[in-house]
């Protein structure tokens, strides 16, 4: 169990052009106080294989956090073009919003994003070199969400403060970015 539970990730600014920053509200819902600051990261992966290429475009801090439903809106630079390798900039690539506690992360929803040229005869003979201002980024809604069990030093009313002790991750798809953490009704959990 989670003191944290994301309920929903909005884009505010989806589709938009790939030089302009990411702009999104995120709501999700606390079922105890936590005295210190959550950190949200957002994250661009460009090569999948090379992590060192991965960009943190921006952070915050949301804290200390009542009790109840909670949202936030969070603006993240577009990535540097300079650091993206050019055979990996159109096409996919991902974004992934982290949210931690204490330095234990204990969520991570990532996102494909497409990337393509606004016009499609640029799309069926890409020029060289890119034309960064002339493309368009399209964020998927259907959201992959990892949890990761970690150790709150919280623990709801009348629950004992181990239940919340560090544990393994799971994955599921999700079906819909409006209710991120609704359990999958599907029979195998996938």
């Amino acid at each position: 169990m989670s003191i944290v539970t994301i309920r929903n990730v909005e884009f505010l600014n989806n589709p938009a052009r790939f030089l302009d920053p990411y702009h999104f509200k995120v709501t999700f819902e606390c079922i105890a106080p936590l005295p210190e600051d959550i950190e949200w990261r957002l994250i661009y992966v460009s090569s999948p294989g090379n992590e060192e290429l991965d960009q943190e475009l921006d952070d915050c801090l949301v804290g200390p956090v009542p009790v109840g439903v909670n949202a936030f809106e969070f603006a993240g630079s577009a990535p540097d073009p300079g650091k993206i390798p050019p055979e990996d900039v159109l096409g996919v690539a991902a974004l992934i919003l982290t949210g931690s506690y204490k330095d234990q992360e204990f969520v991570r929803v990532g996102y494909y994003q497409r990337t393509e040229y606004e016009l499609e005869e640029l799309n069926a003979d890409p020029p060289a070199p890119i034309l960064f201002d002339r493309l368009v980024r399209q964020i998927s809604d259907k959201p992959r969400v990892t949890r990761f069990h970690i150790k709150w030093d919280v623990s709801p009313e009348g629950a004992p403060n181990s239940a919340f002790a560090a544990g393994a991750a799971t994955s599921a798809a999700v079906p819909s970015a409006n209710d991120i953490d609704m359990e999958d009704p599907s029979p195998n959990g996938a």
